[in-house]
């Protein structure tokens, strides 16, 4: 007769260690499913938004504000230009620098990403009101601050 309980153990659930590690699982799975048939992965939509958000910007520029990897950008710039979703043009004040551009086309793509990852959102985060959702983003963004200045 197996008379543990089901789930983790008080301990196990008040470590907020844990907990976020959990549920970066769950949110991974549901970013990769929001955008599984759209030829697009995280760092593709991270350096939309940057240029939507910020406008033309050096490949560098993009990697510190994205909080990517040099060759990371590099393989995902080399993706969303193939597909036409920005240019990128040698920057006329340091021709080993490239400017990245949104295109139209490029533009057109994020709104499908964004309307795509909002229904993730929501799918992660089902019965959480707009107060709820709010709560978790500033909780989650004191932690990411906290920790910012001890790189």
């Amino acid at each position: 007769m197996d008379t543990a309980p089901e789930g983790p153990s008080g301990r196990l659930r008040a470590l907020p260690t844990r907990l976020l590690t959990q549920a970066a699982i769950l949110a991974n799975r549901a970013t990769d499913k929001a955008l599984a048939d759209t030829g697009s992965r995280r760092y593709h939509y991270a350096i939309l938004v940057t240029l939507d958000e910020h406008g033309p910007a050096s490949q560098a520029e993009v990697g510190r504000r994205t909080g990517i990897d040099r060759s990371d950008v590099a393989a995902a710039v080399n993706d969303l230009s193939a597909h036409g979703h920005l240019h990128r043009t040698p920057d006329p004040t340091d021709r080993r620098r490239n400017t990245l551009t949104l295109t139209p086309a490029g533009r057109s793509h994020l709104h499908d990403l964004d309307e795509r990852l909002e229904q993730a959102q929501r799918e992660l985060l089902p019965g959480f009101s707009g107060a709820d959702r709010a709560n978790l983003v500033l909780l989650l963004t004191r932690i990411l601050e906290e920790h910012s200045h001890s790189d």
